[in-house]
């Protein structure tokens, strides 16, 4: 892996860690799988992971987050 992937991974996971308080007030939480091509895959878990607003959290929470403070990211993906 190339070390400009370890530093922008290493980037996602310490905004990931910003917003996962926020899911752990609801009983969920999120994780870090893989960063490939300006796309982040994670997975919802706890009550997140069969939640109706899931998606909502997903887009507008979670992607949100790191397509503003990444600008590699360019889309976050929910793997089951």
């Amino acid at each position: 892996m190339k070390v400009e992937n370890k530093d922008i991974e290493k980037r996602i996971k310490e905004v990931l860690d910003k917003v996962r308080p926020y899911l752990e007030n609801d009983g969920g939480s999120v994780r870090f799988n893989r960063y490939e091509n300006g796309v982040v895959y994670v997975t919802l878990v706890g009550a997140c992971s069969n939640c109706e607003l899931a998606a909502s959290t997903l887009e507008d929470g979670i992607e949100t987050a790191l397509v503003n403070e990444i600008p590699e990211v360019v889309k976050v993906v929910n793997e089951d």
